[in-house]
């Protein structure tokens, strides 16, 4: 399941044989660090990347399977939404003696799923817990989303976001906030009111700099209010291989050389990366710095490989740097423990990167529409998914009832 879970439907494929496909090259450490017995993913992590795992259900966290990826590859996180928890809660039995329990109280598909999601979250985040707390909550967080039919209403999503966090009730929590116009201010508001938001669905530059604007506003309310900037948390969850996917589609419309394909996410998650760097930096971030605020971290979200003509793990392999996240679905991660190469790729091939931005503009795709298209896409898939998991809920009901 994925970052979005329907993004996860990479499989094992083998390596091609196109520049695309060309792994990234190893830095001068990685054969040591495979010498040693180290996973892929804890090569990561040794680069300063945090891992996270873009699944979450209650046989992940309850058979064992989370605390191993912990232990073992140096997993950090989970992110969540509600594809995922479609996914989980309509597969096998595993929610069943809850939902008995719920559905005594409770008739509303929606506080009936949100009983459910809670729960795993909440087990989730005190598994966690030991790694919010000896890395002084860098890590350690697991994310639950905002209802998706308020992407485009502030007022909806500010009282959803502080409900979620109520519920939960755990200091390493998350709650996802789509990078919507209308979520722009929800933003700034949870910060200010110092609660951990992971920002989804960020796909263009200049909407990045507007999330990182919120955050920045947030912060300095929080400071003025008298609160510790300490103690609040924020990734931007900036999306990858959906963007390849539109534009190489549009690509293809133009009758562009296939050669122009499948590099234009990568591009944008690099040039966001430079934007991270020059917006963390000079004066306003010092002061904010000082008094001990944290820098919104990249969180490379969609991290599945569409194209079965791309390499399974080029979004991975491309984008790996300190100060970044990267959540991956079950697939990828198979896939990049197997084959996946590790090396400090994210700032190399700058002047490529603009040079794909010209390139793709030259060929006669807006990049500007591209992205609008994808954020409008976003909120719907998960507003379907949302709509689906809740019909879930109204059948897993009936089987109840019916048994």
């Amino acid at each position: 399941m994925s970052s979005d879970r329907e993004d996860s439907n990479a499989v094992d494929r083998p390596p091609q044989t196109d520049a695309r496909a060309e792994p990234a090259r190893p830095d001068d450490g990685a054969d040591k660090r495979r010498l040693r017995g180290e996973s892929r993913l804890r090569q990561l992590s040794e680069l300063g990347q945090s891992v996270w795992i873009d699944y979450l259900s209650r046989r992940l966290i309850h058979e064992g399977e989370l605390e191993r990826l912990m232990r073992e590859d140096a997993v950090v996180g989970v992110t969540s939404n509600p594809t995922i928890f479609q996914k989980a809660i309509a597969e096998g039995s595993a929610y069943d003696e809850q939902l008995r329990e719920v559905l005594a109280e409770e008739d509303d598909p929606k506080e009936v799923f949100l009983k459910l999601a809670v729960k795993d979250v909440q087990d989730a985040c005190d598994l966690l817990r030991s790694v919010w707390d000896e890395g002084q909550g860098q890590d350690g967080y697991v994310s639950i989303e905002v209802d998706p039919n308020f992407a485009f209403d502030t007022d909806a999503t500010i009282a959803e976001a502080q409900r979620l966090h109520e519920l939960v009730d755990r200091p390493n929590c998350f709650v996802k906030i789509p990078a919507t116009k209308a979520g722009l201010p929800a933003i700034e508001e949870m910060i200010a009111r110092g609660r951990n938001t992971n920002v989804t669905l960020t796909f263009s530059l200049e909407r990045y700099a507007e999330v990182v604007e919120a955050y920045l506003r947030g912060l300095e309310r929080l400071v003025e209010s008298g609160g510790d900037p300490s103690g609040v948390a924020s990734v931007a969850s900036f999306f990858v291989s959906r963007v390849d996917t539109e534009a190489d589609r549009r690509l293809d419309e133009a009758g562009a050389p296939d050669e122009l394909k499948g590099k234009l996410a990568v591009a944008n998650a690099k040039l966001a990366y430079q934007r991270y760097k020059e917006l963390f930096s000079g004066s306003r971030w010092e002061s904010l710095g000082e008094k001990g605020a944290r820098t919104q971290r990249c969180l490379w979200a969609s991290t599945s490989t569409k194209n079965p003509a791309y390499r399974d793990v080029l979004y991975v392999e491309e984008l790996i740097g300190p100060e970044t996240v990267d959540t991956m679905p079950e697939e990828t991660i198979v896939a990049f423990q197997d084959h996946g190469e590790v090396g400090l790729t994210l700032e190399q091939d700058l002047d490529e990167a603009k040079r794909v931005f010209e390139r793709i503009a030259e060929a006669g795709v807006d990049y500007d529409d591209v992205v609008a298209v994808l954020e409008q896409e976003g909120v719907q898939k998960f507003a379907d998914s949302f709509a689906e998991l809740l019909d879930g809920v109204r059948a897993k009901r009936g089987e109840l009832v019916s048994a």
